[in-house]
C-alpha cells in the first residue's frame, strides 16, 4: 500500500528499490517550454537540397551553370548576328572582317561607324570567314548542352528499365543480362564509339524537312551510340540497390497482396532508389558533354555549319599560333561546364546518399 506526504508524492518503501520520487519536482512551465523541440515535416529531396545548400562548391557550380545557361538563352536576343552568318554591311559582304581580335571592328565598320552608322561590337572577334565568333561559341554550347543533357536521360532510362528488371527477377536471368554488360564493358569505348558513328552517318537517312532532319545524322548517331554503350554503368549501379531493396519486409508485404512486378518495381523500389538515380544522372551529363567535344574535335561530331564547342576547337587548331584566343574560348567553356557539373555531382552524392549523412 503505497503512502503519501503532503504535497501528494508517494514516499519511499525502507528497503526498496524504487526511485525517491520526494527527490523530483515538478517542472516548471518554463522549463517545459525549453524541452519542446518543434521540427519542421521535410520531404527526402528538400532535406537533401538543404544540404546541398550548405556546399560552398556545389552551390558555386550552380551560380556557373546558370550563368552559362542564361547566356546562351538571352544573348541570340541581344547580338544581332547568325552563327552561320557572314558580316556584311547594307547587304554587302564585308571580306574584311576576316579573323578579328576580340572587340576589334574591320575596316569597312569602322567607316560604316564614322558615317554615323551602329554596329554591335564582336565581344570574342570573328572567324576565318567573317563570322561572329561570340555567337557561334554560345550556339556551340546551346549544341553540347543539349547533347548532354538528352544523352543523360537517354542512358537513364536504358539503365534505369535494365538494372531493375536484372535485380528484381535475379537467378538465370540477372546472369545472361549481367554477362550481357560485362560484354559491352569489354568493348573499347572511343574505336566503338567512332566505328558506329562512321557507320550510323551512312547508314541513317532522314526526310528533308523533317525534325530529325534538322537535328543531323551526326548528333542522331550521337544519341544512338549513347544508348548503346553508356547505359551499362546506370545499370549495375541500378541492379545493386534493387538487389538489397528486395530483402525488405515491405516489399515481402506487396507480393504476398498480389502486387505485379512492374508496380513492385516502379511504386516501391525506384523511388528507394532516388539518390543513386540523381546522383549518376549529373555526373553522366559531363562525361557525354566530353565524349561529344572529342568526336566533334575529330570531326565525327554535330555536322557543318550547326557549330559545337569540340568542332570550334578543332577549326582553331590550324590558327593556333596566330589567332590562340579561338581555341581558349570553347576549351575555358568546356572546362567550365564539365568542372562545375562534376562538382555539382559530388555535392548532390553527399547530400542525397542516405549512407552519407552525419
Amino acid at each position: 500500500m503505497l503512502h503519501y506526504d503532503e504535497n501528494g508524492m508517494p514516499k519511499k518503501a525502507p528497503f526498496s528499490l524504487q526511485l525517491n520520487l520526494q527527490k523530483f519536482g515538478k517542472a516548471t512551465d518554463d522549463e517545459k517550454r525549453q524541452q519542446e523541440v518543434m521540427s519542421e515535416s521535410t520531404t527526402f529531396f528538400k532535406d537533401g537540397m538543404r544540404r546541398l545548400m550548405k556546399n560552398g562548391l556545389a552551390v558555386a557550380s550552380i551560380i556557373v551553370l546558370v550563368l552559362i545557361v542564361g547566356t546562351i538563352i538571352v544573348a541570340p536576343m541581344i547580338v544581332p548576328y547568325g552563327y552561320e552568318e557572314m558580316l556584311s554591311i547594307d547587304g554587302k559582304r564585308d571580306k574584311t572582317a576576316k579573323n578579328l581580335a576580340p572587340f576589334e571592328y574591320s575596316k569597312n565598320e569602322l567607316k560604316y561607324i564614322e558615317e554615323g552608322g551602329q554596329r554591335f561590337p564582336h565581344i570574342f572577334g570573328t572567324d576565318e570567314q567573317c563570322r561572329d565568333y561570340f555567337i557561334r561559341v554560345v550556339y556551340g554550347t546551346r549544341v553540347s548542352l543539349i547533347v548532354g543533357f538528352f544523352a543523360s536521360i537517354i542512358v537513364l532510362i536504358i539503365g534505369l528499365i535494365y538494372g531493375s528488371i536484372a535485380g528484381y527477377y535475379g537467378g538465370k536471368v540477372d546472369m545472361i543480362m549481367m554477362r550481357i554488360v560485362d560484354i559491352i564493358y569489354s568493348l573499347p569505348d572511343m574505336l566503338v564509339i567512332i566505328l558506329l558513328s562512321v557507320v550510323l552517318q551512312s547508314v541513317l537517312v532522314f526526310k528533308s524537312g523533317s525534325v530529325l532532319a534538322s537535328l543531323g545524322t551526326n548528333m542522331i548517331s550521337l544519341f544512338i551510340v549513347f544508348g548503346c554503350l553508356y547505359w551499362v554503368g546506370m545499370a549495375r549501379l541500378i541492379r545493386a540497390e534493387i538487389l538489397s531493396i528486395k530483402e525488405n519486409e515491405y516489399i515481402l508485404a506487396a507480393q504476398s497482396i498480389g502486387a505485379k512486378r512492374g508496380r513492385i518495381i516502379k511504386k516501391h523500389m525506384l523511388p528507394n532508389c532516388l539518390s543513386v538515380i540523381i546522383i549518376s544522372t549529373a555526373l553522366q551529363i559531363p562525361s557525354a558533354i566530353f565524349t561529344e567535344s572529342y568526336l566533334s574535335f575529330v570531326g565525327l561530331g554535330v555536322q557543318a555549319p550547326m557549330p559545337s564547342l569540340g568542332s570550334l576547337a578543332n577549326a582553331a587548331r590550324g590558327g593556333l599560333q596566330s589567332y590562340p584566343y579561338k581555341l581558349v574560348f570553347p576549351a575555358v567553356i568546356i572546362c567550365l561546364i564539365v568542372l562545375s557539373l562534376n562538382l555539382l555531382g559530388d555535392g548532390l552524392r553527399d547530400a542525397f546518399d542516405p549512407k552519407l549523412k552525419r
